[in-house]
């Protein structure tokens, strides 16, 4: 009979491990696989053309005088990465980055102020595993901080600007830290509804979602992503980063935020020493500040770049 019992409890485990072992690629794929269709740049500017009608007029302009231009640029760990790059003739460069599973193209929106408005030289990169760029999997703003540092210094002029929504949001934090290449004397950071760190982000979704803690799921899967990867999600902290960040950084989050709730955008701030700045946009939902109250999104980011922090 123990014997009996002790082959039960031992298949139990096995099976319990295997449960967790195969739900934990299952969220790895989940979270970390690109888009199929990543590459079809023609959806993508359907897309943005539908949801923001005022860029088209401007992207055709841009286009007929040769000044949309892709780039591509091998990144220090060897793949080919691509960004769109609008010369402004500037001493000004705004570096702008996109969300999860989106592209540079979706992010044109913001680079039609920077540019047309506040007369930015723009340059939107696809993250790893995004868009026209190379990588298998998302690396959710981590790794993706070394390459967008290096597209800072392939752009570098005397002023610089960093914005970021969403994933990109969470990767102008994680990069605020980094450090600067020569050429550049003044840089600001604009943080639009991007994560404490990778761990709350998933911890939360995994509550939300699939309606199941975090032990033994997320730990298992953080493991597989470092034996795997070479990062977890522990180590993948906006929060961290900022606390060190002497920059000038401005924090904007939707009240209405359910993807990314609106209470991480708190934690950053409350992070993050002065100088710094926050906006919380009513009646914004993820990713939405700007369609929500485009005026003021606008004045938002003229007056922290002419006049920098207030708080």
């Amino acid at each position: 009979m123990k014997r009996k019992l002790l082959v039960g409890l031992s298949i139990c485990i096995l099976v319990l491990v295997a449960i967790t072992f195969g739900g934990s690629i299952y969220m790895l794929q989940y979270a970390l696989a690109p888009n199929s269709d990543r590459a079809d740049t023609s959806q993508c500017y359907a897309t943005l053309f539908e949801r923001y009608p005022e860029t088209r007029p401007w992207v055709d302009s841009l286009r007929r005088h040769g000044a949309l231009r892709d780039t591509f640029v091998a990144m220090p760990g060897g793949e080919r990465h691509h960004a769109i790059y609008v010369d402004n003739h500037s001493t000004r460069t705004a570096l702008l980055m996109h969300g999860w599973r989106n592209c540079s193209i979706n992010m044109l929106v913001i680079g039609r102020l920077y540019e047309q408005e506040l007369g930015y030289n723009i340059v939107l990169p696809d993250f790893h595993a995004h868009g026209l760029s190379d990588g298998e999997m998302i690396r959710m703003g981590w790794l993706d901080r070394h390459d967008m540092a290096h597209w800072v210094s392939i752009f570098a002029t005397d002023t610089m600007v960093v914005h970021g929504v969403s994933m990109g949001g969470a990767t102008t934090m994680m990069m605020s830290t980094l450090p600067l290449p020569d050429g550049v004397r003044s840089i600001k950071y604009v943080e639009d509804c991007g994560y404490s760190s990778v761990w709350d982000e998933f911890e939360y979704e995994l509550k939300d979602e699939f309606g199941l803690p975090a032990f033994p799921l997320l730990y298992t899967t953080s493991a597989l992503c470092k034996l795997w990867y070479g990062w977890d999600f522990n180590e993948a902290s906006a929060v961290h980063e900022v606390a060190r960040c002497s920059k000038p950084m401005l924090f904007i989050h939707g009240d209405q935020d359910t993807f990314v709730p609106t209470a991480m955008v708190h934690d950053v701030y409350n992070a993050k020493p002065m100088p710094r700045e926050l906006w919380i946009v009513p009646g914004a939902i993820h990713a939405r500040a700007y369609m929500t109250n485009k005026q003021e999104y606008l004045n938002r980011i003229k007056a922290f770049l002419e006049d920098g922090c207030v708080k």
